[in-house]
Formats: C-alpha cells, structure tokens, sequence
C-alpha cells in the first residue's frame, strides 16, 4: 500500500527555510523591541542570510532531491544540483549585501521605514528567490516566482508620506500582475496539452502531442515564456524599471537588479531548457529577438539620459540593468541553437556572477553619496576622488567592469564569454548586435567615470562612512578585484548540473 507520508531531505531545503524562519522570528521580535533595541533587527537579518548562504557548502557533495513524487523517485518538485547551489549563491549573497544596505538606510530614514516589516519582507523575498531555482516542476516553480515578487511590491512602496514611492509600487505591481496572469495561462495550456507540470515529463510529453492539440502546446510555451520575461526586465516588459528603481528605497533597487533578475533568469532556463528543449525552434528565436531589443532599448535609454540636465545615477543604472539584460539573455537564446546547451547556460551563470557582484557595488557607492545628495544625480559625484578617493575608485572600477574595460577584466572576460557563446551557436548578426551596443554602452559608463574625478566645485565634503556601507563596498570590491585576477574561476564555479 502506497503512502502519501514522504521524508523532507532538510539538508536540501535548509538554504530558504532559514530565511523564511529567520524572517518569521524578526517580525515576531519587533512586537516586543522598543525603538533604540529595533536595530538589532537588521543584524540579525543579515546573520540569518548569512547562515542561509553557508548551508549551501554541505549540499556541494552531489545532487540532493526531496519532495518527489510516489513510486517514482526522478519525478521531485525541489532539486539541489549545481545549478540550483550556484544560483542560491547568487541570490543569498546579493540579498545580503543589499541587507548591509539596507542597515545603514534605515538608520538614516527615521522612522519613514517600519524595520520590523521592512526585514520581514526581504527576508521573505530571499526565500522565494532562493527556492526558485530548486523548483522542477510548473506548480512550485510558479509559487516561488509569486512569494519572491509580492514582498518586492511592498518593499518598494515602503516610505511614508513618499507618492514617488507609492506610484512605484503601483506600476510594479499592475505590470507584473498582467504578466504573471499571462504566464499562468501559458502553463495550463501546457499541462492540458502534456498532462503534468514536472519539467522533465513535460519535456518527453511534449514532443508527442497530439496534433490537434499541437498549436494549443506552441501557445503555452509563448505565454509561459511571458511572466519570465517581465521579471528580466526584457523589453517590451521593461518599462516598470527606471520608476521602480527611483522610486524604491535605493537598497531595494539593488536588491530587484540583481536578485530579482536571478529570479526571471533561472525561470526562464528551467522553462526553456530543462521542460521545453524540443520546442527550442519557437523559443529560440524570441529570445534572440528579445535579447536585440532588450540590449539596445536599455542603452539607448542610458544614453538619452545624457541630454536631460542633473539626471539621476539610479535612473542610469536603471536603464544599465535593462541593456545588461540584454546579454544575459544572449546565450539562453543560444540555447536553443547549440547543441552544447550545458556550455550556454553556464555562460549566462557566469555573467549574472559577475553582474551581480559589480552592479550590487556600484549601488552600495551611489547609497554613500546619496546620504548627502538625496537626488543622488550625476553631477553630485563631481569632486568625490577628492572627498573619498577610495569610493571613487572602486565605483570606478565597477563602472569599467560593466563596460568591459580593463583593469575591470572581469566585465570583459564575461562579455567575451556571451559574444563566442552567440558566434558559436550561429547567432553572427546577434554577436554584432550586442557589439555595437558595447559601443554605445562605453560612452555613458566612461563619462561617468570621468566625473568622479574631475576639481569639485566647492569645498570637498568629509564625511564619515557607516561600517555596513563600507563592508557592503568592500565585499563587492574585494570580489570584484579577486575575479579580475583569476576570471576563469567564474566559469568553473558557473558550471550547471542541469543534465
């Protein structure tokens, strides 16, 4: 008689269980703390994101599964493979710098940010986006997408009394709604058409469809697709991006560039990759497209900046974040060209790394000035060798990074990745798309750049940097710097286990 009752592996699923519980356990304990005791709060959310992220060192040994389904072990909904550790990492170590951040901000914020729920929601978020990459089939995937983005809405309309916040949340949150229902739509069509939602019987059910029922199928893999999309900010689903990220409390815009971008990025592998590899002739092409438009609509946004007066650094990376976007989502495309699809995922594993760690420190600096500078605009970095010779080298040096320039090698060594990544698969005209758009991309990070070091206009301003801000700029230096020194350790640690 078969039983229902399964063995949880805890192992396997310690990683987002601790953020959630820790989560829990802040919201609970900010009942009971007065006012000067509530900073206790965020260190032990940073703690507990801490914690999360080590327990994925045991689970390095091999592949883990739990959650399956009864009388057949390789049907699980949670999978630990290299894939899933490595895109944990990422999530966990971006939600974690973004929490340093976020430390300091709220300490600043006097009280126009509740900390209890504030905590309580990016650690629930953390969960979710860390649970995502684990998920194998359609139902678990689709509900971790949901619980990392409904706590984002609120954390990005989070400031009292702030309507730039609240139109924000707003727009966030009808945008990803409309593309959330199209995704759900998307995926019955899928499970009507193939009968399950586990991505590995999808991917042998489907390739044997009926053929009245064939169009129904070629339907769900577009609008399943969709939802994924909007969460990468590709365009035409991008248009949220620049308000969102002004409008949020600046590490949260951090956290949604990087984690959040995690989170549509491992979705769409999975989906594509892992449940629909025979229908790679449909998905193939779209996300060649959207790759080209997403690339060139990002920078050419970033460039039109240039031409309004005091524009803001957050709406810059704003539109930065949609063109990075664009070349992550070059060798997902080049997936479905290759036969080596393995080699063109880790490619992309290997991009959001080094996008994760260079973008998360260039926030971490633009949260410095802006504790003076509330507009936070590029021209209130004018002078800031001067008054902080280090902050300004290290954005530099980001900045470098994210043009692909040296000494940021570790930027170029990932665009190169990306380019042969395209050349191989076939995909020349997408190689010289994205080459072009290098180009373009290298005029407003370098003018930037040149900012930071040019004679301020006034008195250069000291001012005392708080200890989360500087581990948070450190961490993503040191990162940064050791990458540039041995690029090729990105690759390996980058390598999926997805086959």
């Amino acid at each position: 008689m078969s039983t229902l009752v399964q063995s949880v592996d805890w192992l396997a699923i310690a990683p987002p269980t601790i953020a959630a519980v820790v989560g829990l356990v802040v919201l609970v304990a900010d009942l009971f703390l007065d006012e000067r005791r509530k900073a206790l709060l965020g260190w032990v959310s940073v703690a507990g994101l801490a914690v999360a992220a080590l327990m994925l060192l045991p689970l390095l040994d091999g592949d883990r599964a739990t959650f399956c389904l009864a009388g057949d072990p390789h049907l699980c909904s949670y999978t630990a493979d290299r894939f899933t550790l490595v895109i944990q990492f990422l999530v966990l170590g971006g939600a974690l710098l973004a929490a340093l951040l976020s430390v300091t901000v709220l300490e600043d914020a006097k009280r126009r940010i509740p900390e209890g729920e504030f905590w309580f929601l990016l650690l629930s978020s953390a969960a979710g986006a860390a649970l995502l990459p684990a998920s194998r089939d359609l139902a678990t995937l689709v509900v971790a997408l949901e619980v990392a983005s409904l706590p984002a809405f609120a954390l990005v309309g989070m400031r009292y009394g702030d309507k730039r916040s609240s139109e924000a949340a707003l727009k966030f949150f009808l945008s990803s709604v409309t593309a959330t229902a199209v995704s759900l739509m998307g995926i019955s069509f899928v499970y009507a058409s193939t009968g399950s939602l586990y991505l590995t019987q999808i991917a042998d059910r489907i390739q044997h469809v009926d053929g009245q029922l064939h169009v129904l199928a070629q339907t769900g893999v577009v609008l399943t697709l969709v939802g994924f999309a909007f969460k990468t900010a590709a365009v035409p689903f991008h248009f949220w991006v620049p308000d969102t990220y002004v409008g949020a409390p600046l590490p949260v815009a951090a956290y949604l560039s990087v984690v959040g971008k995690a989170v549509g990025f491992s979705g769409l592998i999975l989906v594509t990759v892992v449940a629909l590899p025979s229908y790679s002739d449909v998905w193939g092409p779209a996300l060649a497209a959207l790759a080209c438009l997403t690339m060139t609509v990002g920078n050419v946004g970033a460039l039109r900046q240039q031409a309004t007066r005091a524009y803001s650094a957050v709406r810059l990376l704003a539109w930065s974040s949609v063109g990075q976007a664009g070349y992550l989502l070059v060798p997902i495309a080049a997936a479905g060209y290759s036969k080596d699809a393995q080699k063109a995922i880790g490619s992309t594993v290997a991009y959001a790394l080094m996008y994760a760690a260079i973008n998360l420190g260039a926030f971490a600096v633009a949260a410095l000035v802006g504790r003076t500078r509330t507009l936070n605009r590029i021209t209130d970095y004018r002078g800031l060798y001067a008054s902080n010779p280090l902050a300004a080298l290290i954005l530099a040096f980001f900045l470098l990074c994210l043009a692909g320039l040296p000494p940021g090698i570790i930027g170029l060594f990932a665009k190169v990745t990306v380019f042969s990544t395209a050349v191989d698969a076939g995909l020349g005209w997408l190689a010289v798309v994205m080459a072009v758009n290098v180009v373009i991309a290298l005029f407003y990070y370098l003018q930037w750049t040149t900012v930071l070091f040019r004679a301020p206009e006034g008195e250069p301003e000291k001012q005392r940097v708080p200890a989360p801000l500087t581990a948070a700029i450190a961490l993503s230096g040191v990162l940064g710097v050791a990458l540039s020194g041995a690029p090729q350790l990105v690759l390996r640690f980058s390598e999926t286990g997805l086959f």
